[in-house]
């Protein structure tokens, strides 16, 4: 049984409180009375979501709160008191954001960016604004063309944070926003350069240019340069590795590339460059 998380389990037995329920390891939970729906029975396998109530029990709930374990989420304030914050996450028991895990005082009714981590010597969840160290620095490559998860930030002077894939922090830089976004909001991005401290430059649309990377990019330095490549595909392999460096495969895989992005025309005479290419 995973405090924090969606767990599904079997309906032990039913009491005046409510159901017990227990995982495969004959851990148990109650789920209360106010939980539970006509036509449950003993045996019968629930979803619910495992945290500790105000006596520090563990407890189940249907209700799914608005943040999971290990991700981020905008919480608003509810109160501030000696002990720390305490968030809305929208379960009966506010969840608390010790001081040590804010980057400023909290002040009521405003919403910060939050991560939900448990403090397992406890066993008590607990939120987090310190988000920087749950992020990773970046070590991967991403297909630029391939769609990611984002989550928007905050806005900075240069643009807007956002978080990829839940791990890596990334920027959408002022000029490319192309539409209003909202702080919290969960869309789909490109990631179109990975910097040195691992950090992401993310876009929301790509132009032809963004999607043009590994061999087709390459290719198309070439053809800026020089307008026309003599090669088609039936050039020798050995033509074609002393002209642009590469195999005939990769060649081929290239203008393919290009070509879908009405970036090139085929002749009998070769690849040429088409002029009205403004990316």
């Amino acid at each position: 049984m995973n405090i924090g998380e969606i767990n599904e389990l079997k309906i032990l037995r039913f009491t005046s409180v409510g159901a017990y329920l227990a995982d495969e390891n004959d851990n148990d939970v109650l789920l209360p009375n106010k939980y539970l729906t006509e036509g449950l029975e003993i045996d019968d396998f629930v979803k619910v979501f495992v945290y500790r109530d105000s006596e520090d029990r563990a407890v189940a709930t249907t209700e799914r709160p608005y943040i999971e374990m290990h991700k981020f989420a905008y919480l608003k304030v509810k109160e501030v008191n000696f002990y720390g914050a305490f968030v809305d996450w929208g379960l009966e028991k506010d969840l608390m954001v010790p001081f040590k895990e804010q980057n400023l005082k909290f002040e009521e009714e405003r919403y910060y960016l939050i991560y939900l981590d448990l403090d397992e010597s406890t066993d008590r969840l607990y939120g987090s604004a310190k988000v920087n160290k749950f992020l990773d620095e970046c070590q991967e490559n991403y297909d630029p063309e391939e769609f990611v998860d984002i989550m928007i930030c905050d806005t900075t002077d240069l643009g807007v944070k956002v978080i990829v894939e839940g791990i890596y922090s990334g920027l959408i830089f002022k000029n490319d926003i192309s539409r209003n976004l909202k702080r919290g909001e969960h869309t789909k991005g490109y990631v179109v350069k990975v910097r040195e401290d691992g950090k992401l430059d993310v876009r929301l649309d790509l132009t032809a240019r963004d999607k043009i990377a590994g061999s087709a990019g390459e290719l198309m330095e070439i053809l800026r340069a020089k307008k026309y490549i003599p090669l088609t595909d039936k050039s020798a392999p050995d033509e074609i590795r002393e002209a642009v460096g590469m195999s005939k495969k990769t060649f081929k895989q290239a203008i393919g590339n290009l070509y879908r992005l009405r970036l090139v025309k085929l002749e009998e005479s070769g690849v040429y460059l088409i002029e009205n290419d403004k990316d």
